[in-house]
């Protein structure tokens, strides 16, 4: 039997592609889209591919592989050997699909309430930014608003006369070549220079952009959200500060010696490499900290948080958890470095919110797993017809109801730990779908650091988790969290469901409010300059509070300590 290829989970024969065919030419047989902006030449670097299995079937790398490590490779530099007799390769591109995403974050209407006041306007044909032309046209004028991850790349491309949103896009990060976490990114692109990482992002955002169903060069601003380092990196910026404590950014350092005002940041579309006018502004929100991103300084602003009342809280769970506590006199604001895991990331058969990932799980009475699939429904074309999609991984909601399901039905301890002994649990056998003990392990320890910023944040603030108004569960992980699942193996805190609010991407609703009013921006820049920044590595209980939570039980206030 020949090699069989499987890419994003279609398979064909490499016979069947030709002798001399790439991995890219064989996507493009199967139906599979790989970003290219060099037609196949090893120059643009954006054809990556992640191989999964049969690495050993494959071609060597290229020299213009060199800066690939690990498993990834270039689809167009890359072909079955010849003579490699049987097996089968895996792979998948960093754009596997459509993410799930949110078109509209839930319980916060305040970007219905906000006038339109952008900072791009029209005077007839005359297209304004900050009052100075810029173009004369008579199209529609739309802004570009951006969340950008360390795992997903979110966009909402809006009409800046009516404030609608007219299309949305979200695809992985393909950066991920340089590293799941950011300081692997940060190590990356210290090490290697050539701004890969950016170019690679770049090239993405190009064929996003260009996929929207407006002229790219009707759109005159950009509006870019996310951590301290995705930022800093698509900016160009030196993020080698950010590494090192006590960690960061270069805004962050050239404000304390005065060189600026804000951390915020701004370029032309030129040189952020995109196909939007050229003349359109790129505007990076100003950040926290070295860990407290633009993105949850954009949570900030999308739930009014400078003219709050309550005490409430919001956690953003992700590679890089941000979690904010406070209300319009006093802002706490911390990061957790929880690592990819609960983004699938470091998990045997983990993989993000795509199609074929397993997003809910149930234990039957008899012991056999129940599940549903991302996607499922809906056919996926190829070119023997048309297809059901497959289970082909667990995404973070997966496994917080796997967890929950183990420790409700005694198949695993709080600790962890499988009770039959066994190292492996199998949930579908034919898709080879299994969860291993080292995968509660990564999970154990991601948890951990979500919980030991909540325990610290909370008692720096002096409350206890019951004396919060609202808890916030922001971005798409949190929005598709079940609160009982999550409650049960400690994730979130031991409170009332109606306490909890599951809110989407909130930063993305925040980076379309600074789109669409140049009050809420300036509202914004000065919102971030009263937050209270907890390092956790430096209260007296972090230790504790991380070995506590990286138990699967429910996460209860401890007593108060003094900070």
């Amino acid at each position: 039997m020949p090699v069989t290829l499987t890419i994003n989970g279609r398979t064909t024969s490499a016979a069947d592609c030709g002798a001399s065919s790439s991995l890219f030419d064989c996507a493009e047989r199967v139906g599979v889209r790989v970003p290219t902006s060099c037609q196949k030449n090893g120059k643009c670097k954006e054809c990556i591919v992640e191989i999964t299995e049969g690495a050993e079937l494959l071609s060597p790398p290229t020299p213009q592989e060199a800066h690939l490590k690990g498993s990834f490779r270039l689809s167009c530099q890359t072909r079955v050997l010849a003579g490699a007799g049987e097996g089968h390769v895996k792979c998948h591109t960093m754009r596997r699909g459509e993410m799930r995403i949110e078109s509209a974050a839930s319980g916060l209407p305040l970007r219905e309430k906000v006038a339109i006041d952008p900072a791009v306007t029209r005077d007839g044909e005359r297209i304004l930014l900050d009052g100075v032309e810029i173009e004369r046209s008579d199209q529609p004028v739309f802004g570009l608003a951006m969340d950008l991850g360390t795992t997903t790349v979110v966009l909402r491309l809006l009409n800046l006369e009516t404030g609608a949103i007219v299309a949305t896009s979200s695809f992985e990060n393909p950066q991920r070549f340089g590293g799941s976490d950011v300081m692997s990114r940060i190590h990356y692109d210290t090490q290697t220079g050539g701004k890969l990482l950016m170019r690679t992002l770049a090239g993405y955002l190009t064929h996003a952009i260009e996929e929207f169903p407006v002229d790219p060069k009707c759109i005159y601003e950009m509006v870019v959200v996310g951590n301290s380092t995705m930022r800093d990196l698509f900016f160009r910026q030196n993020v080698y500060s950010i590494g090192q404590t006590p960690y960061r950014s270069i805004t962050e350092i050239e404000v304390a010696e005065g060189k600026r005002t804000t951390t915020s940041l701004a370029d032309n579309a030129r040189r952020c490499l995109l196909p939007i006018h050229p003349k359109a502004r790129v505007y990076g929100a100003p950040i926290i900290s070295g860990h407290v991103g633009a993105d949850a300084a954009a949570c900030m602003l999308a739930i009014d948080l400078a003219h709050e009342e309550r005490v409430v809280a919001i956690m953003d769970i992700g590679t890089n958890t941000e979690l904010i506590v406070g209300n319009k006199d006093r802002i706490l604001a911390a990061s957790c470095p929880a690592g990819p895991a609960f983004e699938g990331g470091a998990i045997s058969c983990g993989m993000p919110a795509l199609d074929g990932a397993i997003e809910d799980i149930t234990i039957n009475d008899d012991g056999m797993f129940s599940f549903n699939v991302i996607g499922a429904a809906k056919p996926a074309a190829s070119a023997a017809g048309e297809v059901e999609i497959a289970p082909q991984g667990i995404c973070g909601s997966g496994l917080v109801d796997l967890m929950s399901e183990l420790l409700r039905t005694g198949r695993m301890n709080e600790f962890g730990r499988f009770e039959d002994g066994e190292p492996r649990i199998t949930i579908d056998a034919k898709n080879e779908i299994f969860f291993l003990e080292s995968d509660v392990n990564e999970l154990a320890q991601a948890k951990g650091a979500n919980v030991a910023g909540l325990q610290v944040v909370f008692n720096n603030f002096g409350i206890d988790f019951d004396e919060i108004d609202v808890f916030y569960l922001a971005g798409g992980f949190g929005r598709h969290l079940k609160t009982d699942a999550s409650k049960r193996i400690g994730l979130i805190p031991n409170i009332a469901d109606e306490r909890i609010v599951q809110v989407g991407n909130a930063a993305i609703e925040g980076a379309c409010l600074a789109l669409l009013s140049k009050g809420k921006r300036r509202e914004l820049e000065d919102l971030v300059k009263r937050v209270e920044h907890c390092r956790l590595e430096t209260h007296p209980r972090f230790f504790d509070f991380f070995v506590e939570g990286c138990q699967f039980k429910p996460v209860e206030s401890p007593a108060q300590v003094a900070p």
